[in-house]
């Protein structure tokens, strides 16, 4: 049943996946103005005469989040007409659609007038719930013939709070190491897991204040997830979307604790800090996860 749309579905799920890594690339690689302050145009021109790097990362990056959009809005269609009986299908369609054009138009005004640090952290973040919303409804198309049934869910209140609790303070996370990125932070703390394992471990400036902070709050939602997946190892085993979920968060966390720490040992290898961010937007989606099925549990 709707094979065709299973596979628009996974592909606009890669394809924005794809999108959140070339905005962690060319923020990394600082390609931002690789096409210089022309937008849509690169320096000008459909096709710019000289292709160095950062002008190939940042073209690659819009032309990619362009054909993703188109997938997006084809995906948004043809969910709304095919499984728009189910209750959350048109807000999760109208929302991945919106959210990315907001996410461009952010993405265009900072290269056509710039934008203040604080503001282009947001970007990723932005993009991230359209990521989320594509990802739901992928799974709102494998639910329709039971690839995944959560039906019979049974979610104490205590656990509904944690998962709306965490998912929210998951998205500060979120915000916080993109501007670790955009104040180019990453490496302003020699040393981890303090900023400088000797006496004077304390941060002495806003860059190396906002570092911490990110590692702060990393840190509490590792914390916070460990506290879930043995509260769901206890109550929830019976229930294995509860309880596996939250061992794959455990996993997902975890590693993003390790890359977090590698990008500092490895003095912010291209490699390891891409996956931070592929880390964190898997571990967002499946956060997301759990905040749709809370919805649909009965009160």
């Amino acid at each position: 049943m709707h094979k065709g749309l299973k596979w628009l579905s996974v592909l606009t799920t890669i394809g924005m996946l794809m999108v959140l890594l070339g905005g962690a690339l060319v923020t990394k690689t600082e390609s931002g103005a690789g096409c210089g302050t022309s937008w849509p145009l690169c320096h000008g021109q459909i096709i710019p005469e000289e292709f160095p790097l950062d002008t190939v990362i940042e073209l690659a990056h819009r032309l990619v989040s362009g054909v993703v959009g188109l997938l997006v809005l084809a995906l948004s269609i043809a969910t709304w007409r095919k499984i728009g009986y189910i209750r959350e299908t048109k807000f999760l369609s109208f929302v991945s659609f919106i959210v990315l054009v907001l996410q461009g138009l952010i993405g265009a005004a900072a290269v056509k007038w710039g934008q203040s640090d604080f503001v282009l952290a947001l970007h990723f973040g932005i993009s991230l719930i359209s990521f989320a919303a594509v990802f739901l409804l992928t799974l709102l198309i494998f639910e329709v013939d039971k690839k995944f049934n959560a039906d019979t869910l049974r979610i104490d209140k205590k656990m509904r709070v944690h998962m709306v609790a965490i998912t929210v303070y998951s998205y500060l996370v979120v915000y916080s190491g993109a501007l670790v990125r955009h104040t180019k932070s990453s490496l302003v703390c020699p040393d981890w897991p303090l900023c400088r394992n000797d006496a004077s471990f304390l941060p002495t400036n806003m860059y190396e204040w906002i570092q911490m902070g990110h590692r702060g709050a990393a840190g509490l939602i590792f914390i916070w997830i460990i506290y879930l997946f043995v509260t769901s190892y206890k109550h929830y085993r019976d229930q294995k979307i509860i309880y596996y979920g939250w061992l794959i968060a455990l996993i997902l966390v975890s590693l993003q604790v390790l890359t977090g720490a590698l990008i500092i040992i490895t003095k912010l290898a291209l490699l390891i800090a891409l996956a931070h961010a592929l880390i964190i937007s898997l571990l967002f989606g499946l956060l997301s996860y759990f905040i749709l099925q809370v919805s649909r549990v009965k009160r």
